[in-house]
């Protein structure tokens, strides 16, 4: 959908558009609606950002717990899917499997919320080592981090 079209919708149509673009939270696209009309995709992504960023931490924790665990064949949104399938994910033989399973419970342990990877361009081996390396991180480290790739993720998905 162009931005001219988005700019035209109400506030249930543009909600319903755009609600699913941070999995779990259409409370941004219906916060960020109040900054519009937007000139371009950059500038609705970034009044979608602010509006996460102004959020409660505890709305920010909701938003990335809303995410699947990746590699975990389980139930999850058509985007999830697609985009976990793009990078592999959906392929991974009963080792692989196992070794996504056993990391996203450590990561999911130690920070609270499941591992999140704005997957576009990246292999499974990629993702194997960033999680690997980022369960190095401090809970406050990983929240940021975590954060920043939710926003990597919406970007994508506005992008088609």
């Amino acid at each position: 959908m162009k931005i001219e079209d988005l700019n035209g919708l109400t506030r249930e149509r543009f909600v319903k558009a755009l609600g699913w673009i941070f999995e779990g939270a259409p409370w941004v696209a219906e916060r960020a609606l109040a900054h519009g009309p937007f000139a371009s995709l950059e500038g609705l992504h970034a009044a979608m950002v602010a509006e996460v960023q102004h959020a409660s931490r505890e709305e920010k924790l909701a938003l990335l717990r809303a995410h699947p665990d990746l590699g975990v064949r389980a139930r999850m949104s058509d985007a999830s899917m697609k985009e976990q399938s793009g990078a592999g994910l959906d392929r991974l033989t009963p080792e692989e499997l196992a070794e996504f399973q056993g990391m996203n419970a450590a990561y999911s342990e130690e920070f609270g919320f499941p591992f999140l990877f704005a997957l576009k361009g990246s292999t499974k081996e990629d993702i194997l080592r960033s999680l690997s390396e980022r369960l190095g991180g401090t809970p406050e480290e990983e929240f940021h981090t975590a954060l920043e790739q939710v926003f990597r993720i919406a970007r994508f998905r506005l992008e088609g």
